[in-house]
């Protein structure tokens, strides 16, 4: 499981998500993907986060593939500094239901 914080540059930041379609549209292809969904900071409408999971050691592949190189290239221009990650691996390959707030009903 990863998590990565994009900072743009202010002339970048409304076009941001359409700089990193092709490389979410690969990367949602990869074989081993789980996930790959992107948000936006409610603080910072500059920041942008991204959640992403593989199955096993898919990361590397991930890294490894010419779409990767790609869309960094592509971030690069549009940032504002070096993005900030977490890298762990965890059980599962999917989301569970969180245990102290319920909703019945």
């Amino acid at each position: 499981m990863i998590v990565v914080k994009f900072r743009t540059k202010p002339e970048f930041t409304d076009t941001f998500m359409e700089r990193v379609r092709p490389f979410t549209e690969a990367t949602r292809a990869e074989e081993g993907n789980l996930w790959f969904e992107w948000s936006r900071s409610v603080e910072d409408p500059a920041e942008f986060v991204l959640v992403e999971a593989f199955r096993d050691d898919a990361a590397e592949a991930h890294v490894g593939s010419e779409h990767f190189a790609a869309g960094l290239e592509a971030m690069r221009p549009a940032l504002a500094e070096t993005p900030l990650i977490v890298s762990r691996s965890v059980e599962g390959e999917g989301w569970d239901r969180m245990g102290e707030l319920r909703i019945e009903g």
